[in-house]
């Protein structure tokens, strides 16, 4: 495996522009911008205008991803979201970084082509850097899943646990999300705790999810869901656990947090305090980003029903959790898991199938998704609280 080394030690599996808006006034000219180079220019943004931590803290950490080599911040003017400071922060780790304020340049026209310009030197530069050897102990891989049915929890997702397995094994830090989706496997979660203080921190973040799914009179379970064959959304939560494989949970991180060595880790997606925002995470992108934003190199995308999308930035690999959908949709399909149905092959195979291409990842392979030239990209308000000392006990 191959990298490229940043200044804070850590090493990218890609070396991309991140075209970064800072508003959604500025978001048709960021596009624009990155179509001069739609493999080696990402478009990232946050869509809001008053400003609000999480984002800032969000944006801080995609701009300075290990897989982002260079970065363009797109700003209209106005917005209160600090432009200044995350210039700052993206300088400081030695990358190129432009600020590109709209109502300064001349228009749409303009910010278009001064961005253009600047990002072809940036990509034609970013082509010949040099990589460096990478461990498979340096990778953050994290996993999702979507559109699930009632066979993501028998084949997919036990086959995306399994590679995690492997993955922790082998010195990587692993992450597995979505609180909400977790509800009534918090005793079997604690169970696994490094410590019991963690095994508390980790029940408190699912009672977290269930009171404000309670309080929107909304649970993280789809019209699909029940179409697939799922009943509840503790039948879902089981078989949404089955990604997590079976190793010790090391800690409970937030979005943005980075884990601090290898391991397994729960990223508690659910905000903090009074229900403000909405859904915390109905969207599948969302939880992708907010694993890029805790340095994932990649994420395991496990899905039943079937979906399309992947990500800017980390690539994504799809995971079919039954064969008639990958039959269906298998040219955005990496793994046919359904292969588990039909005897054609065991968990065990398709778990090995899945860390290698992980580790294929960084040594120059690319996903369905990459090839299709996916980028999806969402960033919305939430607000949370620092981790305690009982989050991360290792």
């Amino acid at each position: 495996m191959k990298g490229w080394l940043r200044s804070d030690g850590r090493k990218g599996i890609r070396n991309v522009v991140a075209v970064a808006y800072l508003v959604e006034c500025a978001h048709h000219v960021a596009r624009e911008i990155a179509g001069v180079d739609r493999d080696g220019a990402h478009v990232i943004g946050f869509p809001g205008c008053f400003p609000n931590p999480y984002a800032q803290k969000m944006m801080e950490r995609l701009c300075t991803h290990p897989n982002v080599g260079a970065v363009l911040i797109v700003s209209l003017g106005c917005e209160s979201f600090n432009r200044f400071q995350l210039d700052q922060v993206v300088a400081a780790t030695g990358r190129p970084v432009k600020t590109l304020v709209i109502q300064n340049t001349g228009g749409t026209r303009s910010s278009i082509a001064a961005g253009r310009d600047w990002v072809r030197a940036q990509v034609a530069e970013l082509a010949t850097a040099p990589q460096v050897p990478m461990a498979v102990s340096e990778l953050v891989v994290g996993t999702v899943c979507g559109g699930s049915d009632g066979t993501s929890g028998i084949t997919g997702n036990p086959a995306a646990g399994i590679a995690f397995d492997k993955l922790v094994a082998a010195g990587a830090a692993c992450i597995f999300e979505e609180t909400g989706e977790l509800i009534g496997c918090e005793g079997i979660m604690a169970d696994r705790a490094a410590t019991p203080q963690l095994a508390h921190e980790l029940r408190a973040s699912v009672e977290k999810a269930a009171r404000y799914y309670a309080t929107l009179g909304y649970g993280s379970f789809a019209s699909g869901n029940a179409d697939g064959g799922l009943t509840t959304i503790e039948e879902k939560s089981l078989g949404a656990y089955m990604k997590s494989g079976q190793s010790p949970i090391s800690g409970l991180i937030k979005p943005g947090d980075i884990p601090p060595k290898g391991g397994l880790y729960l990223m508690d997606v659910v905000p903090d305090g009074e229900v403000r925002f909405g859904f915390p995470n109905i969207s599948d992108n969302a939880e992708i980003v907010e694993m890029m934003a805790s340095g994932a190199h990649c994420t395991l995308f496990v899905t039943g029903r079937g979906s399309v999308v992947g990500s800017a930035i980390s690539p994504v690999i799809k995971i079919a959790a039954n064969p008639h959908m990958y039959a269906r949709l298998s040219e955005d399909m990496d793994v046919n898991a359904g292969r588990v149905l039909e005897g054609a092959a065991t968990l065990e195979q398709v778990g090995q199938e899945i860390f290698d291409l992980v580790c294929g990842l960084a040594e120059g392979g690319r996903s369905k998704s990459e090839e299709l030239g996916h980028q999806e990209f969402i960033l919305t308000y939430k607000t949370f609280e620092p981790i305690g000392p009982a989050c991360l006990p290792v």
